[in-house]
């Protein structure tokens, strides 16, 4: 941002809280400025998914030609609200408009915990093997119904409006596949701090980025404690082992990554809140140009 190029940071975890790291309340209002270039989004997925429900129930509407939406439907769109992944497809659905819409130079987004990261980027892939089946069926149905006299222009154009909305979804879902893909666009980095399990779990995301095809561009290691802190008289045996410990696993996450480990950051005295303590870690990261 401080280049030049204008920058939204928003965040598709609903655990994570932009608001509190800028220290502003920034929750469901859309692109909020934090400084000039710099702007931030915090996602609000249940009016998404209330957004969604609407959207189906006007489909439903424009497609049957109903003034009223009839009760086991209904009851069907409301359950559907409640399926542990409708949070997280509305977030996805709304990430791809932010995206797709192109008013920022570069994107910088939090993506959920691993296993619901890894899900996102599955679901492009997923959810293109079922369009397609799909929309190979509605094709074939149509050609059968236009073979029989009875069902006249008012239901070829409902078809025509069920293959209409498939293939929009098709599209959708082809745009932010191309987009998470994309080298030349796109860039993933693992944010991991030296202990055996995320280690061991960094590794396995690794192998899975790698499978759908997702570039990772690089390894940050965060929340380590500083050499200096050996120095110090009387240090308590805690800390001593955490130092040790993690020692041993900063060799290990060096090993196995090498030069793709970009940089290290310090387990600092206090959370990283506030544009002061942002503006500290980034010169860690990046140096004094950051």
């Amino acid at each position: 941002a401080k280049q030049g190029y204008k920058v939204l940071v928003f965040s598709v975890d609903p655990q994570a809280s932009l608001s509190d790291i800028f220290e502003r309340d920034i929750y469901g209002k859309g692109a909020i400025e934090i400084i000039p270039n710099l702007f931030a989004q915090e996602i609000d997925a249940d009016r998404r998914i209330r957004e969604y429900q609407e959207e189906i129930r006007q489909k439903i509407r424009d497609m049957y030609g109903m003034d009223e939406i009839p009760d086991e439907i209904e009851s069907y769109i409301r359950a559907a609200a409640a399926e542990p992944a409708m949070e997280e497809s509305a977030i996805f659905d709304q990430v791809v408009d932010i995206v797709v819409a192109g008013e920022y130079d570069y994107y910088i987004y939090d993506l959920v915990p691993l296993g619901h990261a890894l899900y996102y980027l599955s679901m492009a892939s997923v959810y293109d093997e079922w369009i397609t089946k799909i929309t190979a069926l509605r094709e074939e149905m149509r050609e059968y119904e236009e073979m029989a006299a009875r069902y006249a222009r008012d239901k070829e154009l409902q078809e025509d409006l069920i293959l209409k909305e498939l293939q929009y979804i098709k599209h959708r879902i082809n745009t932010s596949s191309s987009i998470l893909t994309d080298r030349e666009r796109t860039a993933f980095f693992f944010v991991l701090v030296p202990e055996e399990m995320i280690l061991i779990d960094t590794q396995k995301a690794a192998g899975l980025f790698a499978k759908y095809q997702v570039p990772l561009s690089g390894y940050i290691v965060n929340r380590v404690l500083p050499d200096s802190l050996m120095q110090q008289p009387n240090i308590p045996a805690y800390l001593r082992n955490r130092y040790e410990m993690q020692q041993k696993y900063l060799a290990e996450i060096k090993r196995l990554f090498g030069d793709q480990v970009l940089a290290y950051i310090p387990e600092f005295e206090r959370d990283v809140t506030g544009l002061p303590m942002i503006e500290r870690m980034a010169e860690v990261m990046f140096g004094n140009g950051a």
